[in-house]
């Protein structure tokens, strides 16, 4: 019996002494690390990504996807004005309209709507861009989709 129990006082021993690195980590306080915050260009390349697959899916009538599009669109300008608050608030204002006519042109399934309201959306961004001193950005509305990799019509 002695023997025993000196070998379970020193598994016991061993097994305090393998958990304490991680009882001390787990104590240690840990320091914040900055957020992370993206820089608008990158919010801006993956909107004009989402702007030029908005256009492939409305040429191609996919309405459910164009409708997806259209808000990844809108959340990566609500991102950029959340994150950046230097952006003047009237620059994007004028994104709005043409931002509801795609809306409704999607709802309606009116592919000239669309159309219109796309280059409305288009020239709205230039806009933008010219107000905020980076006119040289300029967007246009594609003429082919680099998308290889996905079907863009109707399922």
């Amino acid at each position: 019996m002695g023997k025993i129990r000196k070998f379970a006082a020193a598994m016991a021993v061993v097994v305090v002494g393998s958990a304490t690195p991680f009882l001390v980590t787990a104590q240690t306080p840990q320091r914040s690390s900055p957020k992370y915050v993206p820089r608008l260009s990158d919010i801006m390349s993956a909107v004009q990504f989402r702007h030029m697959k908005l256009w492939a899916a409305g040429q191609k009538q996919n309405w459910e996807l164009a409708a997806y599009e259209l808000d990844q669109v809108k959340a990566g300008l609500a991102e950029a004005l959340t994150l950046y608050s230097e952006i003047p608030v009237t620059s994007f204002s004028v994104i709005e309209t043409p931002l509801k006519s795609i809306d409704g042109a999607i709802s309606t399934k009116n592919s000239a709507e669309f159309s219109k309201s796309f280059k409305g959306l288009t020239a709205a961004c230039n806009s933008c861009h010219q107000a905020i001193g980076r006119g040289f950005i300029f967007i246009t509305v594609p003429t082919t989709s680099p998308f290889s990799n996905q079907l863009f019509s109707p399922g």
